[in-house]
């Protein structure tokens, strides 16, 4: 993929940004699936699925309080094949499909985040992961510090000085926090135990 994929959607380089601001990016898919099996059902009045928009919102009103961002992005999936499809068929060939419970609150969080004001991007032929990843790279050149919200461990590979990687827990509160330097120790200690035996 390359960049010049998301200058429509990326930061104007023309913004002047200052050091201290601060980019959440929450991986929409990720998060609503994550809370869609973290809480027992729940239904509203007219019988519509709402746990996975519920423990979402929870999760996003959690960040933004302990984040404080000066901007919030979310990135979702687009029904469609992505260039990795076309490069490889059999790829994500073994992933169950998404429980039509959760795949109705898909639209009911989208229209929410847009209700509240909040930036949405997906772009057919791309994951959410690749429109996260090129808005991590971008802000941080930029002199952003990122926050990046998945459920997605690949996601660890973009963690740097500035960019955070949060993945929350599903049985406890609060998310996992991952920098580089946390990256370096658990795996220099990795090493040292294989290396001893």
């Amino acid at each position: 993929m390359t960049g010049s994929d998301y200058n429509n959607i990326i930061i104007d380089s023309k913004e002047s940004i200052k050091m201290s601001e601060k980019l959440v990016l929450i991986d929409g898919h990720s998060i609503l699936n994550r809370a869609y099996h973290g809480l027992p059902d729940l239904t509203n009045s007219e019988g519509l699925h709402t746990n996975a928009v519920y423990g979402f919102l929870n999760i996003m009103f959690k960040i933004l309080d302990e984040e404080k961002p000066d901007y919030l992005t979310v990135a979702f999936d687009v029904h469609a094949p992505t260039f990795r499809h076309r490069m490889f068929d059999a790829y994500k060939g073994t992933r169950k499909p998404m429980d039509e419970e959760l795949r109705q609150q898909v639209p009911m969080i989208k229209e929410m985040l847009n209700a509240m004001g909040i930036k949405i991007l997906e772009k057919e032929g791309y994951e959410a992961d690749d429109i996260l990843g090129t808005l991590s790279v971008r802000a941080e050149k930029a002199g952003m510090d990122v926050a990046i919200i998945s459920g997605d461990r690949d996601l660890l590979q973009l963690a740097t000085d500035h960019v955070m990687v949060r993945i929350p827990k599903t049985k406890k509160t609060g998310t996992e926090k991952t920098t580089i330097q946390q990256m370096l120790s658990k795996s220099t200690a990795s090493l040292q135990r294989s290396l001893s035996m």
